[in-house]
């Protein structure tokens, strides 16, 4: 065996192992028990199974005309009622062990998805930023149904089925002799054989299918996610254009997948047809030599179609379990992926007192040969406001994102009053800190679940409060659904500024003892960023507060303003000991007034412009 197919055995077994515990839960004996009870009506059902065809034989026999008029009549019906008794009862067994075992399998799939789940939240930011999102949502839809294909066919199929075949061999080489059971077993061998080679031949047109499967749905969930920045450039032909050609490598596997089925599909017809040509030529022999009955030739020629027919499917069963499995592998692989940033063995609750935020020598690079603090230290006392600005790649974010933890600092430490957040839990850290960032992502669905996120549970007073305070409250009830306006996709039925304020109410409802704006105000306008100015201010008001902004007119007001350059701190100060230092500060505030006020001349000249416009208008239209 190769050493791929080798690694392949085994990761399938490890993932059959990996399911064998969501399907005998620990702590759960109810649903054992399930397990239990419905493999037992399972073996019943094959058990009683394999007793309709001796009893459909035993019925023909009795209708041959050696019997008396009497007989000929009783006999028969006895059978015959034993005949539908039997398949009766195969079925009811059948569909009770379905139903007894429903509910182990869903809740089998709840778990392993919720699992899932909680598990993607806990990785790292750097883990999402890598993924597409299209791709890995559908990594997980494949998985679950995967599992469902794989218990549904494994374990209530084809385990079933083979043990059958076995059963039905042993009947008939009892009851005739060995050539029966020797053709049938050669016969159904040499249908596995075939169904699995060539199965496995053709399972590379299926992975192609999934793997351009999968590209067409990330590029189209991408493109619908940036459904405003395609329409900003126009590009719906481009986007058509790139959607189709991965649809089109689709397309090619499809086909190539389709024709070679045809083939195994007549393959297997063909060895189905020779078989049962085969063995029921034996036993016409056997009939014309009065060896056999006739009821004997139905007997078997009736236990062959009930062996060959579920195995129909069994190329589409093997292909399908195999994927199942590769797909379930794919799902719990993802529950295998290390946390970058665990929270450490013991890490105790944060405590905040006061709400300090220290910064000590911290060191940092997202890649081991690019550092992007360089041993940048402050303090931001409790209740103060501390600004962060400079040149775009300064690292003013990456400051944000250490104190969240959404990364470990590389050297130095990173304290919530004395405390390294590092030795925290990262749930009560998150607990403490509220964000406004720069691109507010809503969810979709009401303002009032969206401000509710900040505390879910929150009453509606509290939520109409929190909107006050964010100064949202008036434009809500001015909507025809108040609080239960649907905001769309990412929020994209409010402007940037309504998005902005709602994302201020949901952190103040949080109620966090520290706060961090990350360039919360850099996406809008002159006039709306005023407004939301205030907004801010109230967010602000008795929380230690983290302020990253690139336009300096936000952080006037700041307690301290420090100043990146190239991962460094450069200078520090209020604005106004900035401004009088005459440094990087005092030239990045000129170059912005300066900009500002070129913008508001050119919008003031473009305003007498147009009135001028109108003016000539209306003198030369006559009175």
């Amino acid at each position: 065996m190769k050493p791929a197919e080798t690694g392949e055995g085994r990761g399938h077994l490890r993932t059959l192992l990996t399911l064998a515990r969501y399907l005998w839960p620990q702590g759960e004996p109810g649903l054992r028990a399930r397990v239990i009870v419905s493999l037992g009506l399972l073996l019943a059902a094959r058990g009683v199974n394999v007793l309709v065809p001796i009893a459909f034989g035993r019925a023909v026999d009795a209708l041959t005309p050696t019997q008396g008029a009497a007989a000929l009549v009783a006999v028969p019906v006895a059978i015959v009622a034993a005949y539908g008794m039997v398949r009766l009862l195969s079925s009811a067994f059948t569909e009770a062990s379905d139903a007894v075992f429903s509910k182990v399998q869903g809740r089998g799939m709840r778990r392993i998805a919720l699992e899932v789940f909680e598990h993607l939240h806990r990785l790292s930011l750097r883990f999402h930023l890598d993924r597409q999102t299209g791709g890995l949502s559908r990594v997980i839809e494949r998985g679950t149904r995967g599992m469902t294909f794989v218990l549904d066919f494994l374990l209530f199929r084809i385990a079933p089925t083979l043990l059958e075949i076995l059963v039905v061999a042993v009947i008939l080489w009892v009851m005739f002799d060995f050539a029966f059971s020797a053709i049938i077993l050669a016969a159904l061998g040499l249908y596995i054989a075939f169904t699995l080679l060539f199965t496995e031949w053709r399972l590379r047109f299926r992975r192609q299918m999934n793997e351009t499967d999968q590209e067409a749905n990330t590029k189209a969930v991408d493109s619908l996610l940036n459904f405003e920045t395609v329409k900003y450039f126009g590009n719906e032909s481009h986007e058509a254009r790139r959607y189709d050609a991965a649809m089109q490598r689709y397309e090619g596997a499809y086909v190539r997948s389709e024709v070679t089925l045809n083939a195994l599909n007549f393959g297997q017809q063909a060895i189905i047809a020779v078989g049962l040509t085969v063995v029921m030529l034996l036993a016409a022999y056997r009939v014309a030599q009065g060896q056999m009955t006739v009821g004997d030739f139905v007997l078997v020629n009736t236990y062959l179609l009930q062996l060959f027919q579920p195995l129909n499917f069994l190329g589409f069963a093997y292909r399908e379990i195999k994927q199942g499995l590769t797909d379930m592998e794919a799902m719990f692989g993802l529950l295998r992926e290390e946390r970058e940033v665990p929270d450490r063995p013991g890490a105790a609750a944060l405590q905040v007192a006061a709400g300090e935020v220290r910064f000590d020598d911290v060191r940092f690079g997202y890649r081991p040969d690019r550092e992007i603090l360089k041993g940048v230290s402050f303090v931001v006392p409790p209740g103060r406001t501390l600004a962060i600005v400079g040149p775009t790649g300064a690292g003013k974010s990456t400051i944000s994102r250490l104190l969240f933890r959404f990364y470990d600092a590389n050297a130095g430490a990173v304290r919530v009053d004395g405390q390294d957040v590092r030795d925290v839990t990262q749930d009560s850290l998150r607990a403490a800190i509220g964000v406004v960032p720069q691109d507010t992502v809503l969810f979709n669905d009401t303002i009032r679940y969206n401000i509710a996120y900040g505390r879910p549970g929150a009453s509606q007073e509290e939520i109409e409060q929190a909107a006050r305070l964010a100064q949202v409250h008036d434009f809500v009830l001015r909507l025809p659904d108040g609080y239960d306006t649907r905001v769309g996709e990412r929020g994209l039925k409010l402007s940037g500024g309504e998005k902005q304020r709602v994302a201020i109410a949901r952190t103040l409802l949080k109620d966090p003892r520290l706060l961090i704006l990350d360039e919360a105000t850099s996406a809008l306008d002159t006039h709306t960023e005023q407004e939301i100015q205030a907004a801010l201010r109230n967010a602000a008001r008795g929380r230690t507060t983290l302020v990253i902004a690139h336009r300096l007119s936000t952080v006037v007001e700041a307690d301290e303003i420090i100043v990146l350059q190239e991962g460094r701190i450069a200078e520090r100060g209020t604005h106004g000991q900035l401004i009088a230092q005459d440094g990087l500060y005092a030239e990045m505030w000129r170059r912005q007034s300066e900009a500002v006020e070129a913008a508001e001349a050119a919008a003031a000249a473009a305003a007498a412009a147009e009135a001028a416009e109108a003016s000539a208008a209306r003198a030369r239209t006559p009175a």
